[in-house]
């Protein structure tokens, strides 16, 4: 039995519209963070539950839309006139992995006291800001046209601003600032690719260009496509146009790069999915994609190979890894698509959970550079903590990292092209190298003593708790060194297990992504459900 379209349609809006609610109550009550707390905890759940409700609808009875505004088709027609948003089997599953990602990090976040570094932080703006950008995120997933993912961009943009120069310590509003001019760069060639796309049909809503554009000759249809791909390439820090991530994330507060890790990267990927299936398909850009990803898997991790500081260090594994979807979406087949929703939901998890992990090592060590670090290993729960979400991202049997990379090279030995076989070694070699930057942080950062790290008698000057238990340590202005409060551990550990879960409930996940994947590379369920009505039922 299909669901009534109202209840749908208020299930496709809950994750964006409750955070919006949720940021403007916690703007009112800025002073009273004990308001402020429960309010973010419960709009971010509110959009999870409502997330997981659409990720069951979409598994039984396909795409479902709907037309914000009561609005209906132009001059007496189907087409939709007004903000579609639509929900599919990717889009719904996005929405459960990053509103999971987005309330553990905000449980962590509130654990750790939200400051990083400093007292004199506004903390009293981080919670609506990071509303903001949970409904930005939740927004871009659903978008079913391009001005409104164009407007999910720039809500990402304004609350990522705000959140990379918390503080505004001189590093941070530095790293800002070459965000901020990187992304507007990025949002005004893709304000370029929509005049683009409106002059050559007429519409901005997906699944109407999606129609128009197979009447639009070759050359126009390859020039919009490159000029979106540039725009999404950008955001989702494909090389060469990566090379702003580095210097921004590391800066920020550990919550906030675990989240920007995790999720932003992934929304230019999710466009770039929806552009390459949905609006250009047949494979033009085919070539240029696997070359991208091939070069960003390998510029990634050698530049990873050379960094000291274990954020940078990630930073770099995670523009290396944005590599294997970007292939996944290039090889263009059912089970390459699938693979690579996989491995995205994977990538967010993990890497989200390692940056995460780095905010413990940080309050244990007071450090995160591995010329400082040592002696992690007498915090067993720390190393655990660590260990499990690192073997997974190098892509360590059985752990689903090692799942959906296996996946992904069977896809593209399927395809057998001279150029996916290169791209298979280089995945290879990639896994290889991650495997051995995760092995350095290990060996470095826990099994060797702190005293025989390079800068350890800077380190020793500023005992941790591994030195001497329950001793309060003042550095840089803060009195936490030391201390793993359980609300910063708990989501920890609950992302740790949800990386574990992916790869227990494996099969069943790979089943929903290949549904997912057939959905996205078919358009007939989505088309119809855009322009058969306000809500439908796509194809089984």
């Amino acid at each position: 039995m299909i669901p009534q379209a109202s209840w749908i349609g208020v299930l496709i809006v809950l994750p964006t519209l409750a955070p919006m609610l949720g940021a403007a109550l916690t703007l009112l009550r800025g002073r009273s963070p004990n308001f402020q707390r429960p309010v973010t905890v419960g709009a971010i759940t509110i959009a999870l539950v409502a997330s997981a409700m659409m990720l069951y609808l979409t598994s039984v009875h396909g795409t479902f839309a709907v037309n914000i505004g009561g609005w209906g088709g132009r001059d007496g027609g189907d087409s939709p006139l007004g903000i579609t948003l639509v929900v599919d089997r990717l889009a719904a599953l996005m929405l459960v992995v990053s509103t999971t990602v987005l309330l553990c990090v905000v449980v962590y976040a509130i654990g750790q006291g939200i400051r990083d570094g400093t007292t004199e932080q506004p903390v009293s703006i981080f919670l609506p800001t990071y509303l903001i950008l949970t409904a930005g995120v939740c927004n871009a997933f659903l978008a079913g046209d391009l001005f409104n993912l164009y407007v999910s961009f720039e809500v990402l943009l304004a609350a990522s601003f705000v959140l990379l120069t918390l503080g505004a310590s001189a590093e941070r509003v530095r790293a800002g600032a070459s965000y901020v001019m990187v992304s507007m760069v990025s949002s005004l060639i893709f304000l370029a690719g929509i005049a683009f796309a409106y002059t050559t049909t007429g519409t901005l809503n997906l699944a109407e260009m999606a129609v128009r554009l197979d009447d639009v000759p070759d050359g126009t249809r390859n020039a919009l496509y490159a000029v979106l791909l540039v725009a999404f390439g950008i955001k989702a820090a494909v090389f060469p146009l990566s090379t702003w991530l580095p210097d921004s994330y590391p800066t920020a507060p550990a919550p906030v790069t675990a989240v920007f890790a995790g999720l932003l990267t992934k929304v230019g990927v999710y466009a770039i999915v929806r552009a390459h299936s949905l609006l250009f398909p047949g494979g033009t850009m085919d070539t240029v994609l696997m070359i991208a990803g091939l070069l960003t898997m390998l510029v990634g991790i050698f530049g990873a190979i050379a960094q000291a500081d274990i954020k940078r260090l990630l930073s770099f594994t995670l523009v290396s890894h944005i590599g294997y979807m970007i292939f996944g979406i290039a090889v263009g087949s059912v089970e390459s698509t699938s693979a690579a929703i996989y491995y995205v939901a994977h990538h967010i998890l993990v890497q989200t959970t390692l940056f995460l992990v780095v905010g413990l090592i940080e309050r244990q060590a007071g450090s995160s550079s591995l010329r400082r670090l040592g002696g992690l290993i007498a915090s067993p729960l720390l190393a655990v903590l660590f260990l499990i979400p690192a073997l997974n991202l190098g892509g360590i049997p059985p752990f689903s990292g090692f799942l959906g990379k296996v996946a992904l090279l069977e896809a593209g030995a399927a395809q057998g092209s001279v150029l996916s076989w290169v791209l298979i070694a280089g995945s290879v070699i990639t896994s290889l190298l991650t495997l051995y930057v995760m092995a350095r942080i290990w060996t470095k950062g826990f099994w060797r003593a702190r005293a025989d790290a390079p800068e350890g008698e800077m380190a020793a000057s500023t005992p941790s708790a591994l030195v001497e238990e329950g001793t309060d340590v003042l550095i840089h202005d803060r009195e936490d060194v030391g201390r793993m409060p359980v609300t910063m551990v708990v989501p920890t550990a609950a992302m740790v297990a949800c990386g574990i879960a992916l790869t227990v409930w494996a099969g069943p996940i790979f089943e929903f992504t290949g549904s997912a994947a057939h959905a996205v590379l078919d358009r007939a369920d989505y088309i119809g459900a855009v322009l058969g009505g306000s809500t439908g039922e796509g194809a089984p």
